[in-house]
């Protein structure tokens, strides 16, 4: 139920039940953008605009969506449900409250960015929206809290957009690219959260990083961890042993894209 590159997003889940009714028969997954779609600009000055109904904006559209999100579950309590990307620490309470059918992913670039990041430059701008420093510190301290037990892990919704889209056009395309340096931008996101007091350096072990880059996910998944020549793959991390490049381009494509934190130190990453 992704509302991206649609004018406008599902109102009316209850449409959907037959639907959710056979993909929890299937043990299937449902994965959500949870947010509510955004009202109108011409509605906030109406005069017949209902006053106890708040407008939606992309601040908020993400805690409006919570409630349909509970009563999913509670209609279909053993679908399986990600909430993607989730923004604040309001969906991390409510996803954390619910069953074990229940699960959220977290961007690399959502543990460092908040609003003013966004606002500045095209090239951290995505939806869900970074939101506010304390929603950023939650979802890091989510990440290798000893509480999350499996709820949360990485989904990167990495998104390659063309370096125009990002900057000219009427509009500014939605998305962040951070797939070719996401571990790394996940362990620095982690050692600033240290350095800040919002994570416990004791926290950050190999099995909870293990968990949240893979382990947790395949388990929700129910996907088997791969093997190399019977071995389990592994990744060795080097910190300030990485950069990432200005500007990503392939010959014969005429398409260059902007990585997150263009060229920045970070952690290089290589596979055993």
């Amino acid at each position: 139920m992704e509302t991206q590159n649609s004018s406008s997003g599902v109102v009316d889940y209850k449409t959907f039940y037959p639907v959710f009714a056979e993909m929890e028969k299937q043990n299937m997954i449902l994965n959500l953008h949870g947010e509510v779609p955004s009202t109108p600009s011409h509605a906030h000055s109406s005069s017949t605009k209902d006053s106890s109904i708040p407008a939606i904006t992309i601040l908020n559209a993400e805690p409006a969506f919570l409630p349909t999100l509970t009563t999913l579950h509670t209609t279909f309590p053993n679908l399986r449900i990600i909430l993607e990307h989730c923004s604040t620490r309001a969906a991390l309470t409510t996803v954390a409250s619910l069953g074990p059918t229940v699960a959220g992913t977290l961007t690399a670039h959502h543990l460092s960015l908040t609003i003013d990041d966004w606002a500045g430059d095209p090239f951290a701008f995505c939806k869900p929206v970074a939101k506010t420093p304390e929603d950023r510190d939650a979802l890091l301290a989510a990440v290798v809290s000893p509480s999350n037990n499996g709820k949360f892990f990485l989904g990167t919704d990495s998104a390659p957009h063309k370096r125009e889209s990002k900057r000219g056009g009427d509009k500014v395309a939605a998305g962040v690219f951070t797939q070719s340096g996401a571990v790394g931008y996940v362990l620095d996101a982690l050692v600033k959260g240290v350095e800040r007091g919002i994570v416990r350096e004791e926290d950050v072990s190999q099995e909870r990083l293990e968990g949240f880059f893979g382990n947790w996910g395949r388990k929700f998944y129910e996907v088997e961890e791969p093997e190399r020549e019977g071995k389990r793959e592994r990744i060795v991390t080097r910190r300030g042993k990485g950069k990432v490049v200005d500007l990503l381009r392939r010959d014969g494509l005429d398409v260059e894209v902007v990585p997150f934190r263009k060229g920045e130190e970070t952690w290089s990453v290589e596979w055993k």
